[in-house]
């Protein structure tokens, strides 16, 4: 079997989580001369970087036309050591690696007739524990800024209403105004600052109960001594974890985060690689990993960074931010890790425009997904949606 050619789909689907955030998935199809074809996600569906995903995965392609899809690891260390910009990587640069990678692990699931969680050693479970996302945005098909505590317990309690005992919020992101990210809060909190965030967790949790976790996200907005100041503030309401409380890339501070507060620190949407990864891992600064497969450097990498995090006793819970393709890739690795935690279910995957991207509807029900037992990563886009959508076809 050989790859043919390689269809890029940029897609526009309309939705977002805020009015000025636009949502682009870039998706791949690899096509083989045997008719085998293979999905995979560049995962820059959100923030700025779309294109670039679309162009990443174009100058990608001459290294992999002609090659045998089944030999992954062979293309995956081709992209990564000959292509120059491979070593060093860069969320672009592993988007389009993720991508390929993904797509051709879809490519042999179906050749084999297996999902891929067999070939990556089979189920650990049937099920997976599935948390609501993003709640500042509300909860349901459509989004609006929250501002006030008590919309903030609202959101929450229509989570759990469907079933979900777990949510994740960002309480810092949206000011006394209803502004996304318009503050900066890299210094320290001002009063006013620190009981509007906090009071917005507190309001979430005498509304859950003690039994509902709470997962905060902080989207890297806040500085070291900001972050350990928003910790303490919240402490009294055992939050499982905190995700991205700083700038990613300063391991360093994210200690002194983890060292200062008692709430657990998560991350890695931003962390490509095992290399990436390693002195988080080795610094012990986080509990939960975080790797997304559309950014992380596909099935290859990610189950590499899951075996890895084991070694140091971290959890991991997939980051899952862009379309149904994303969704079905992290359910087949967290079905097979050992050390899963639990899966993201993002506000904009509500969206119905999101949801008719593909073929097959994946949903929770009363807060856990099933694993897809289909052939491959389990999910395609449908025909409508690359007809609209083709960016281009590279042979």
């Amino acid at each position: 079997m050989k790859i043919s050619s390689i269809d890029v789909y940029q897609i526009e689907s309309g939705n977002g989580s805020r009015k000025d955030s636009k949502w682009k998935p870039v998706v791949i199809r690899i096509n083989t001369d045997e008719g085998i074809c293979g999905f995979g996600e560049v995962g820059l569906a959100y923030g700025a970087g779309s294109s670039a995903g679309v162009g990443m995965v174009k100058d990608f392609s001459r290294f992999v036309i002609g090659a045998d899809p089944m030999r992954i690891e062979a293309i995956w260390e081709k992209l990564f050591r000959k292509t120059f910009w491979g070593m060093g990587g860069g969320t672009v640069v592993f988007g389009g690696m993720s991508a390929i990678d993904t797509a051709c692990w879809d490519i042999k699931g179906k050749a084999l007739g297996v999902p891929v969680y067999e070939l990556l050693g089979g189920k650990t479970r049937d099920r997976v524990r599935t948390y609501a996302s993003q709640i500042q945005n509300d909860w349901g098909r459509v989004n609006r800024n929250l501002v006030k505590p008590e919309e903030y317990a609202e959101a929450a309690l229509k989570a759990v209403a469907e079933g979900y005992d777990c949510i994740k919020v960002d309480p810092v992101g949206f000011n006394a105004d209803g502004e996304w990210a318009t503050a900066n809060l890299g210094g320290l909190l001002k009063n006013d600052q620190l009981r509007l965030f906090s009071s917005r967790v507190k309001a979430i949790r005498s509304a859950v109960g003690p039994d509902v976790d709470i997962i905060i996200e902080l989207h890297s907005f806040l500085g070291t001594s900001s972050a350990i100041q928003f910790g303490n503030a919240i402490e009294e309401c055992s939050c499982l974890f905190c995700e991205e409380p700083i700038h990613p890339l300063n391991v360093d501070d994210m200690a002194k985060v983890a060292q200062g507060i008692r709430t657990p620190l998560a991350g890695g949407e931003r962390i490509q690689s095992r290399w990436g990864y390693r002195p988080y891992f080795e610094k012990g600064v986080l509990a939960v990993a975080q790797p997304d497969i559309g950014l992380a450097g596909g099935f290859t990498e990610t189950k590499k960074i899951c075996d890895y995090a084991s070694i140091y006793d971290v959890n991991i819970q997939c980051h899952v931010c862009g379309s149904p393709l994303a969704t079905a890739a992290a359910l087949q690795m967290e079905a097979a890790i050992p050390n899963f935690l639990i899966h993201e279910h993002h506000a904009n995957a509500l969206h119905e425009s999101n949801l008719d991207m593909c073929t097959h509807r994946y949903e929770p029900h009363d807060g856990f997904f099933e694993i897809p037992d289909l052939p491959g990563i389990g999910q395609e886009l449908t025909e409508s949606v690359m007809k609209k959508s083709l960016a281009l076809r590279i042979e």
